[in-house]
């Protein structure tokens, strides 16, 4: 396993963190959760997977010496806190890196170690928001939506972090020392966005939401309610799935208009189009042959 030997400590928080410390322990790690004591149901770590558990009171002197000890023995430690808790407390990334210089320190928050929003409280719609990407989320004429809360929270927050801890692992072993990673889910659900900011200019996400090849702009690339009520998920994109997908149905279908023109109210399709394949699909049962 390639995180095998790993030391890492993840105080127990919500859903990215607890996400984070998964991975690394998926990958070989020996991830211990420090939860808060006394333990609450709020503390069900769903994603427990390969972790064990301890409790301390970091609010009392005995469980921060204990901690303290603890990253002294740590590669890695995973906080969730708002901005200026474990200082306040006494273990802070100053303490507890002069105790340790090769720990990594993980910092997993919604808007990161700086910046007026640092020590505001907020859930994944509001990182979503704030980076941006929100806005792109959503069907023509309706108000934009977060696909729960996996892009801010999971992939923006966890999945970053744990890359972030892996790198700064890996340059531990050329430079010897630990560092702080800031991880921050605006920034981390801003950065998985690129694509749909560098590619404005290709014509993919040039138009209003819901009005684009992948939001639901393309008829070929959509949902639709089928007879027995489920849904089947469309994506025929390329020419020769488009001409598999309309040989399924008994009447001539229109060939997608995107290859030849980026004008018009639809560059994708007829405004016919959508409204055919919602009438066919709903014919038939989710599994026809």
């Amino acid at each position: 396993m390639a995180l095998r030997g790993v030391r890492v400590l993840e105080l127990a928080g919500l859903a990215p963190s607890p996400l984070c410390g998964m991975i690394l322990a998926d990958f070989g790690a020996q991830v211990v959760r420090v939860d808060r004591c006394p333990r609450s149901a709020m503390n069900a770590d769903v994603q427990g997977r390969g972790k064990r558990s301890l409790a301390l009171d970091l609010k009392q002197g005995p469980g921060a010496a204990a901690l303290r000890r603890l990253c002294r023995r740590a590669d890695v430690l995973v906080e969730p806190f708002r901005h200026g808790v474990m200082e306040k407390l006494g273990l802070g990334p100053k303490v507890l890196l002069k105790e340790n210089p090769k720990l990594i320190y993980a910092r997993l928050t919604g808007f990161g170690q700086s910046g007026k929003y640092a020590k505001s409280a907020g859930h994944d719609i509001n990182y979503l928001a704030l980076s941006g990407v929100l806005s792109k989320l959503g069907r023509k004429d309706e108000n934009p939506y977060a696909p729960v809360n996996l892009l801010a929270d999971f992939a923006g927050g966890g999945v970053m972090c744990a890359m972030g801890i892996i790198m700064a692992l890996y340059e531990r072993t050329k430079s010897g020392k630990g560092q702080v990673v800031d991880a921050s889910m605006v920034e981390g659900a801003a950065y998985l966005s690129s694509f749909l900011w560098k590619s404005q200019n290709l014509g993919l996400w040039n138009r209003l939401r819901g009005e684009n090849l992948l939001d639901s702009g393309a008829p070929f690339y959509e949902t639709y309610k089928t007879l027995d009520g489920k849904f089947m998920a469309v994506g025929a994109i390329e020419p020769q799935f488009y001409e598999q997908l309309v040989k399924a149905f008994p009447v001539k279908m229109p060939f997608p208009l995107y290859m030849k023109t980026s004008g018009g109210k639809n560059p994708y399709m007829p405004p016919t189009t959508t409204k055919l394949l919602l009438h066919l699909f709903w014919q038939h049962e989710k599994d026809w042959g």
